[in-house]
């Protein structure tokens, strides 16, 4: 470990016993180093690594922060991560919704609001209308699901879950299903998934976003198979 992480792992330290809570400012740069019997130089280091992380904040002017430690925060760097995915990398994150996405959408049906449900019924309303749009089709697939996510009230999956949902992967994959004529059914399968969050049905609920995700990683097998890892699809 260089002295740069070592000082990184003190400062989170002070976060994770409690001695500095989110929204808590730093002492001054000098004392904190004497505190922690760091240098200046390593003392900045450290801190300018965090604030990367999300973890502290600088204002000028003002002094440096803890950030509110928020999962949408100090994940948010996920999603573009998960851009650069290539080949078989992309397939493993299939996997990963797989096992993620139907628990969420079964808390969803047990904690979802009628409000909740009409906002998700605006999303599959415009998915039916959209027809080869793929740009459309696309928008208000990545809408649908976040709308259902955060109907499960738990926003650390939430975060997790919009972060493995690669914009790229979705674009292809519908463009993919318009071309094969199966877009219809996709879209059929969203709206599987809405009448189970309006029955309140949790297993039901499961079972319909665990098909969904399914198909869409299948199609990605299939695809990836054909083309190989040094195609189209392994470039996604």
């Amino acid at each position: 470990m260089s002295l740069t992480d070592k000082a990184i792992a003190r400062i989170r330290e002070l976060i994770q016993c409690g001695d500095l809570l989110p929204g808590a400012k730093l002492p001054p740069e000098q004392q904190l180093a004497s505190d922690l019997g760091l240098s200046r130089n390593l003392m900045r280091e450290a801190v300018k690594a965090l604030v990367v992380a999300r973890v502290l904040e600088i204002r000028r002017g003002d002094g440096t922060y803890v950030t509110s430690l928020e999962p949408a925060l100090l994940l948010e760097g996920l999603g573009s991560a998960v851009e650069l995915l290539r080949g078989d990398k992309l397939l493993e994150l299939t996997e990963v919704r797989r096992l993620f996405e139907p628990i969420a959408t079964g808390l969803a049906a047990e904690r979802i609001t009628e409000d909740d449900l009409a906002g998700i019924k605006h999303h599959l309303d415009a998915m039916t209308q959209a027809g080869d749009d793929v740009e459309l089709l696309n928008r208000h697939d990545a809408a649908f699901h976040r709308a259902v996510i955060a109907s499960a009230g738990n926003s650390t999956l939430a975060t997790l879950l919009e972060g493995i949902s690669s914009r790229t992967v979705r674009a292809r994959v519908w463009r993919g299903l318009v071309d094969d004529e199966a877009g219809g059914r996709t879209v059929a399968e969203h709206r599987e998934i809405y009448r189970a969050l309006v029955a309140r049905n949790r297993a039901l609920a499961e079972a319909a976003a665990l098909i969904h995700v399914s198909t869409t990683e299948q199609w990605l097998r299939e695809h990836f198979d054909q083309e190989g890892p040094q195609s189209g699809a392994g470039r996604l």
